[in-house]
């Protein structure tokens, strides 16, 4: 749990980064104009902090962590944030310097995205399996405790009520 904690942080202080970044670089140069460096912190906000948080509290809920598949989900899904934000960060970083990005860069984010998939489709997985497991598997018959319990609430109801003993 303590790894996905750590990642949300670290989510976290680079969504704040990035965003002073853009603030700064469109400032220094007096570009006005639309750049990918506008939306990388509200991706590392969004899927890094926030999807770690989440995945955090399912975590607490499912155990999720300790298994191999969390462990690709983890690397996996951090891989294609890193990837598609580095992506993001040079060719808004290209565009505010007034220099061309090469068309097949576009792959580069499309593969980050790819991976960022792959991630979300081993969590999504894992959760499954936690899920199905956490199911009772066949309703359990009453013990004679639990029907001596429902005598005695039947019983006491009735006494409140003041109908026949």
């Amino acid at each position: 749990m303590r790894r996905s904690y750590y990642a949300a942080h670290v989510h976290m202080i680079l969504g704040v980064v990035s965003g002073l970044y853009y603030r700064e670089l469109t400032k220094a140069h007096d570009f006005t104009g639309e750049t990918q460096l506008a939306v990388v912190h509200t991706h590392l906000l969004a899927l890094g902090m926030l999807g770690f948080l989440i995945v955090l509290a399912l975590d607490k809920q499912f155990g999720l962590s300790g298994s191999k598949q969390f462990t690709a989900f983890f690397w996996c899904y951090n891989a294609g944030i890193a990837i598609t934000c580095l992506a993001m960060v040079y060719r808004g970083t290209q565009t505010v310097l007034g220099n061309t990005v090469p068309e097949g860069f576009a792959m580069v984010a499309g593969l980050g995205h790819i991976v960022l998939t792959v991630g979300l489709i081993l969590l999504f997985v894992l959760l499954g399996k936690r899920l199905k497991a956490a199911e009772p598997t066949e309703p359990t018959e009453p013990t004679e405790a639990t029907q001596a319990q429902a005598t005695a609430a039947q019983a006491t109801e009735r006494a409140a009520s003041g109908g026949p003993r």
